[in-house]
């Protein structure tokens, strides 16, 4: 076939064509000519040029410079110019190594030109070449120079594959890039240098922290560069502030710089906020608007940035959001990216916070409303709702905008799951218009369900968007705003129609085939969708009777079994494509990112629609249908979701579904060990005497922190100091026989009671009939235990809620006082180390100048075993106020903090862990080693089965830390970590071997580093041999 472009015709017919060809075959001679002058090699990486005569490379040069001026789109791809790119790259990069300060400038600016002018594909083999020739020549701090170089490697970086990255970075490495350009841009400040210069500097460094996050701890950490920055933020040039934002957020890509950047981050924030003022320029506000998502990347950021400009940022957002007056077809492309910026910064809707009273305030519904029915006229006033549909189905979104649909659905959903007006919001928009919001939610929710044929027969199943969709109706059905959720429950009632029945079967038929594994399992994003449309049926109360309760319980208890032993995790972002753009930053150090469902989606959902159904059936029904269920193994089930590491959502929604089978409140393991003090009167100080006068005995330290309204005010004295440490009130021996003695009201039900206490003791209690369950909300409500009394009342958790904690160390706290009660009263044990080596120690609640901690017998008698023998032996140790634990002081406080909370403090992550020296990583370690040892002698295997996976973890980050760990290991009998350690340091055994650096190492450790080797050797040698027949 014949090519019908122009520029494809032979010389010729084209005289242009011709023309063009035949200067560029000229420019191409006398190119060589000025080559042929210089002296050329060879090596393994290619030609090389090298000349030192200044004239002659100058005239190379322009000779470059004039052979790029006549290439064109269509002449790229000629032979001429692909045969030449070896000799051209290689005589500039010779020029451009030989640092002759005379022709830098022009060479710089040549090679910058001969980036912009041939195809990445063409350079791709010179990348590293270029990218060390450039970044060498960033340390002569020669302004038109550096510009040009740096220009040069920012073009480079914006097209770099991710193939070349690690060589790329290993050169940034090799010639210092990142401190020079650090020292760069503190010069700007000290130094007249022109904006072009802090420009091009500033944009090649954010190119480099967003690409590497390995480059972002010395730069957040130089805290003269922070100090430079804030003085060149106070600059109004335009194109400077830019820069600023832009350096600021990618040093806010990781979680520890961005807390770094908040230290005091007033006028960072301020800063901040004015640049997304609609008088500045597009540019200023976007990347302000991606400063902030970073900042924000987390929910304590969020809180934290909030708590410093909520107000001006949440009108800056709903501004920034708005479409005005501007034509949708005439939207320039920057129009178009700050719209998205803001709809993705927006996305702080889904964590709670007062942020949510001022985006209604500032009018975020008719902002939703403008994106989804742009020009559709006025629709305030129409007699039904089934008219009003008719309307809303003839508006459709502009296409520029339909990307950005997802997000007005996301937005819509949070703002109903958070709307903090238990009535009607503060909204912008008339009632029909919130209606016609509400429409355009539920056609895409039907669209997402493929039942929209009643609706539209045009408009197609948007996937990214479907999820979107249906979460948005499924908050705005379960949103604790009684408006909000009956407007979109009438809406959603006359849409439906008939349709439901045939979802709910559909669901079931899903979820059944899955559990029974009958056939293939549909997609992850199709078995959301399902459960989140049958969620939203659930809510409909006309459509209940399409719903067997019994069928519908059934199905969902054998999936979650199903799901329990095959979970399929998956986050949201996955169903969700437009969530990329907030994790797809290269985000690192960030560990409270996580989405309250985290990857348990399927459960949280499938959870929720089981207590659904059980809020309206009463319980799960027991029947022929029912004879395979296992009650008590489903009870086991869902505790230990409460007790592990799962979502909040899914602990959530397992301890209400355990509240409708007579469990109230939450399950844990740590409750648990606590609980059996509950029937111990070992160390029990208070006597609570109900009116049969009967009594039962209780701690004050677990009433003071689980619910201090059980504590009477005043019964005991603060204590005070006395020289020698000691109370001058009471003694810590008489302390223990103090017993105080509260009579209780006769108004209060003697066994409704004791479950209360055991909900302090355990987090959890039984309780099936109606009656206690009554006496029960009773004194919840007295006692003030609110997250009981909403479980007692079968409140929907409200979405994004943490999920309780049982903790304790509340009771360690340096306050002095809880309430009334001073905490180091209860505190009769003193905990010290083996070593007393901190310097200028001091406690804040005796004089004893010993390090130590004031901690509960009673806690240490429920907490390990050996103390607990210790105690009740009648020695005269267990009588003895200091008990001396056979480890350092950092050992010691980690040791206390997991006895009072189960949870061990974990040593530092990400960049901080990264950049410690070897020995400062051993000393992070060393703790935990002595707590593996510890625990081992006194008994507490939870603890070494914590302190062990934190210690392997780390062992992973270098080969150097495990040869110190394997000696310390042995040293305390930790043979296993021993052997661990070996072989983590096998790869490198003949290294250190040939090097001397195992001299110093037990004969033992280095033969078990040995033979880890030759294991090493064997596995790696019986892979590469063998070969499939």
């Amino acid at each position: 076939m014949r090519r019908s472009s122009s520029s494809s015709k032979p010389a010729a017919d084209n005289p242009r064509g011709a023309a063009v060809n035949h200067r560029l075959s000229t420019l191409h001679q006398r190119l060589y000519h000025a080559l042929n002058l210089a002296r050329r090699c060879s090596d393994n990486n290619g030609h090389k040029w090298s000349v030192t005569d200044i004239e002659i490379q100058r005239l190379v040069l322009r000779s470059i410079d004039a052979f790029l001026d006549c290439i064109t789109k269509e002449t790229a791809q000629t032979s001429l110019v692909k045969d030449s790119v070896d000799d051209v790259i290689g005589a500039s990069n010779g020029i451009l190594r030989s640092r002759s300060l005379s022709v830098l400038r022009l060479a710089s600016d040549v090679t910058l030109k001969m980036i912009n002018v041939l195809r990445y594909s063409v350079l791709q083999p010179y990348i590293p070449e270029l990218v060390r020739s450039l970044s060498s020549l960033l340390s002569l701090r020669h302004t038109e120079v550096s510009v040009s170089c740096a220009t040069a490697l920012s073009a480079i970086l914006s097209n770099l594959s991710t193939r070349r990255e690690n060589e790329v970075w290993e050169i940034f490495k090799e010639e210092n890039a990142v401190s020079c350009l650090v020292n760069c841009v503190k010069g700007c400040c000290s130094d007249d240098k022109p904006i072009e210069y802090f420009q091009a500097i500033a944009s090649l460094l954010s190119k480099i922290l967003w690409r590497w996050p390995a480059s972002r701890f010395q730069v957040w950490t130089d805290d003269k560069l922070l100090d430079n920055l804030k003085d060149l933020k106070l600059t109004r040039e335009n194109s400077v502030q830019a820069a600023v934002l832009q350096l600021y957020s990618t040093l806010a890509l990781c979680g520890n710089g961005a807390r770094k950047l908040l230290q005091n981050g007033e006028s960072l924030v301020e800063m901040m906020v004015d640049c997304l003022d609609a008088s500045k320029s597009n540019l200023e506000r976007i990347e302000a608007f991606k400063l902030a998502q970073c900042l924000m990347t987390g929910e304590e950021g969020c809180s934290e940035v909030m708590g410093l400009c909520c107000k001006p940022l949440v009108k800056a957002i709903v501004s920034g959001m708005s479409l005005g007056s501007s034509e949708i077809a005439k939207l320039s492309k920057e129009k178009v990216s700050l719209l998205t910026e803001a709809c993705c910064l927006a996305l702080i809707t889904r964590w709670t916070g007062d942020h949510h009273m001022y985006f209604w305030k500032y009018g975020i519904d008719i902002v939703l409303l403008d994106y989804l029915l742009y020009g559709l006229g006025d629709i305030k006033h129409y007699s039904s709702i089934e008219e009003l549909i008719a309307v809303v189905q003839n508006g459709r979104m502009h296409s520029i905008l339909l990307p950005l649909r997802p997000y007005i659905w996301d937005i819509l959903g949070w703002l109903a799951a958070h709307c903090p007006y238990s009535d009607k919001p503060e909204m912008h928009c008339s009632e029909t218009q919130f209606d016609a919001l509400i429409i355009c939610a539920c056609i895409a929710f039907m669209e997402s369900n493929h039942t929209s044929s009643l609706l539209s027969q045009n408009h197609d199943l948007d996937a990214p968007g479907s999820e979107s969709a249906c979460r948005a109706i499924l908050m705005m059905v379960y949103s604790p705003c009684k408006y909000i959720s009956t407007r979109v429950k009438l809406v959603l009632s006359v849409i439906l129609k008939l349709h439901v029945k045939g979802s709910v079967n559909h669901f079931y038929s899903t979820l059944n085939s899955i559990s029974s594994a009958r056939c293939g399992r549909p997609g992850n994003l199709q078995v959301v969708i399902i459960i989140m449309s049958f969620l939203c049926y659930l809510g409909l109360p006309e459509y209940l009777n399409h719903v067997n309760t019994c069928k519908g319980t059934r199905t969902l208890i054998a999936f979650i079994t199903w799901w329990l032993r095959n979970p399929v995790r998956i986050k949201r972002m996955n169903l969700a494509s437009h969530l990329h753009s907030l994790s797809g930053k290269r985000t690192c150090c960030w560990t409270s990112a996580e989405d309250w469902e985290g990857e348990d989606i399927i459960l949280v959902l499938c959870l929720w629609a089981l207590s659904e159904l059980m809020r309206y059936s009463g319980s799960i029904c027991d029947n022929n249908s029912q004879k395979d269920f296992d009650r008590a193994q489903f009870i086991r089930d869902l505790e230990e979701i409460c007790s592990n590491d799962s979502s909040s959502g899914s602990r959530w929604y397992a301890a209400y579904v355990l509240s409708y089978m007579g469990t109230y409140g939450f399950p844990s393991k740590f409750g648990h060990k606590i609980g059996n003090l509950i029937t111990e009167n070992e160390f029990a100080d208070m006597e609570l005497t109900f009116s049969n006068e009967e009594s039962v005995f209780v701690h004050k330290i677990i009433l003071m922190v689980r619910c201090p309204s059980l504590v009477p005010d005043g019964d005991v004295l603060p204590e005070k100091k006395s020289s020698s440490g000691s109370s001058s009130s009471y003694d810590m021996e008489q302390n223990n026989n103090i017993i105080t003695k509260v009579n209780l009201s006769a108004r209060v039900d003697h066994s409704s009671f004791l479950k209360l206490l055991n909900y302090v003791y355990m987090g959890s209690l039984q309780a099936c009939d109606e009656n206690t369950v009554k006496n029960l909300k009773i004194l919840a409500k007295h006692c003030n235990l609110q997250p009981l009394l909403y479980m007692l009342c079968n409140r929907n958790p409200k979405w994004g809620s943490p999920f309780p904690s049982f903790n304790l160390t509340p009771a360690l706290g340096q306050s002095g006082y809880h309430l009334s009660f001073p905490v180091s009263y209860f505190r009769d044990v003193h905990f010290e180390p083996k070593e007393n080596q901190l310097i200028d120690w001091k406690c804040n609640y005796c004089l004893s100048s010993n390090p130590h901690m004031h901690v509960h017998k009673v806690i240490l008698w429920s907490r390990c075993e050996y103390l607990r023998a210790l105690f009740q032996s009648g020695m005269q140790e267990s009588r003895l106020q200091i008990i001396k634990a056979p480890i350092g002081w950092n050992a010691l406080v980690k040791l206390v903090g997991w006895m009072y909370s189960d949870e061990l403090l974990t040593p530092a992550t990400g960049c901080l862990w990264d950049n410690l020296g070897v020995d400062e990583k051993m000393n992070e370690l060393q703790p935990y080693l002595e707590l593996c040892w510890l625990a081992e002698f006194w008994l507490l295997d939870d603890l070494y089965e914590q302190c062990c996976p934190i210690i392997i973890s780390c062992l992973e980050s270098s080969r150097y830390l495990s040869l110190k760990v394997i000696q310390v290991a042995a040293d305390l009998s930790q043979w296993k970590l021993a052997e661990t350690s070996a072989t983590y340091v096998a790869p490198i055994f003949h290294h250190l071997r040939d090097s001397g650096e195992l001299e110093n190492l037990d004969e033992n450790l280095v033969e078990m580093i040995r033979v880890a080797s030759v294991h090493l050797t064997r596995e790696v040698g019986g892979l590469r041999s063998a070969r499939p027949w």
